[in-house]
């Protein structure tokens, strides 16, 4: 409470600033809002705002709470979540931010999780989606779709390291959410009994007609897509006045310092600085680094930006949680983690896979990352990659059902 009485004098100076830097350069702000409103429409509402929908309608028909019921052996000793955490980190990996942050703020009004599982399961669901990764950074922003394996390893991986990690954050205060557990079902068909009993039981207490769900889900989204088009807009704004008023040359000078007392390239201090406000920009400028820079920093820079996120995500995600309870520290930590975590495994995994011959080709990736006019490939690819995860995650834990299956019964023995 103390440090937001203490920082809004400043946010107001800082927000006056960019008002009268605005009014000087009405030219400049209007091509810098007319650029954001570009990316929301091209790239962010055909590639958001499916998944919005559906992921709403999926909660709804209690698809959530199947799969949550499914992946609960895999998720409780992992990440310390419930087993539909599993169903939002396959949908936040596969659409991208903010959509786990959006998922998980429905579980935790519906009562799924209590604060410290929601603050554990958007830490580390809120990544980049891997259309964007192989697609337009790989292929489009370094023209070289061998990085695209060394990047979702070290972003992904990255992901998972950070849940693992947060898996001890609240542990001591934190108790588990749901209702009190049940007699135990070790066998198979006893868990599917149970996933689909509660299924039935969510779809009961939602009681909505499937046109009703279906004009409440576009509406709710569609009023969080205007959300996120509107920080988009408002960030890029916010760059071209401060680029204008020296501040980002400033902070580009100060940044290429630093990474050079570091003894890392000073060059890539304009990626870093503009991914600390947007993720595009950033990756973009991590691939137009200087020839002189070596191409594994260069990689290592766009992991570091695709981890971190961006404040435009980090305000989206803020938007999102308003109301819910779940603290923004414990996000704004694990994105640092994330971020240091995958430029370390660029480095440290470079040598030996970006040199083992294992690049594929992601042109295809490169149209549906809104590069090119094909939205509807984009979403199929997605969709085939998040039926891809829940299979992995489903197979995982019926691998884990099956040895505490067995364990049981040589105790019993």
């Amino acid at each position: 409470m103390i440090l937001k009485k203490n920082y809004s004098p400043l946010l107001g100076v800082l927000l006056a600033g960019c008002m009268l830097m605005m009014i000087m350069n009405p030219a400049g702000s209007l091509d810098a809002a007319l650029r954001g409103l570009s990316v929301w429409w091209d790239v962010l509402f055909p590639s958001l705002f499916p998944f919005f929908v559906i992921s709403e309608m999926m909660l709804g028909f209690g698809v959530v709470h199947l799969f949550g019921a499914l992946l609960d052996p895999l998720m409780r000793p992992l990440f310390n979540i419930p087993g539909s955490g599993g169903f939002v980190a396959a949908m936040g990996y596969v659409s991208g931010y903010p959509v786990g942050a959006r998922l998980t703020a429905k579980l935790r009004e519906q009562g799924l999780l209590n604060r410290v599982e929601g603050e554990r399961l958007v830490a580390f669901t809120t990544s980049s989606d891997p259309i964007f990764l192989l697609g337009a950074v790989s292929v489009g922003f370094f023209h070289d779709a061998s990085l695209g394996l060394i990047l979702a390893l070290a972003h992904y991986g990255g992901g998972l390291i950070v849940g693992l990690l947060m898996s001890f954050h609240g542990r001591q205060k934190s108790q588990p959410s749901g209702p009190p557990p049940k007699a135990p079902l070790p066998e198979r068909a006893g868990r599917l009994r149970l996933a689909l009993s509660s299924m039935a039981e969510a779809r009961r207490r939602d009681g909505r007609s499937v046109g009703e769900l279906l004009k409440g889900a576009a509406q709710s989204s569609l009023q969080l897509i205007i959300v996120v088009g509107g920080l988009v807009v408002f960030f890029n704004v916010l760059m071209e006045m401060m680029d204008r008023a020296g501040i980002m040359s400033a902070l580009f000078s100060f940044t290429g310092r630093l990474l050079s007392l570091a003894g890392f390239p000073a060059e890539l201090s304009t990626a870093l600085v503009s991914g600390l406000f947007e993720v595009t920009l950033g990756t973009r400028s991590a691939g137009a680094a200087a020839a002189s820079v070596p191409l594994e920093f260069k990689a290592a820079a766009a992991a570091w930006v695709l981890s971190w996120g961006g404040l435009s995500v980090h305000a989206q995600v803020a938007s999102i949680l308003n109301g819910t309870g779940l603290r923004y520290l414990p996000f704004l930590t694990a994105r640092l983690i994330h971020a240091f975590l995958s430029a370390g495994l660029v480095l440290l995994l470079w040598k030996p896979v970006a040199h083992s011959g294992s690049g594929l080709d992601y042109s295809t990736a490169t149209a549906a990352a809104g590069f090119s006019a094909a939205p509807l490939s984009g979403f199929a690819a997605s969709l085939s990659w998040l039926g891809l995860l829940l299979g992995i995650a489903l197979l995982l834990s019926l691998l884990v059902m099956l040895l505490q299956h067995i364990k049981g019964s040589g105790r019993r023995q």
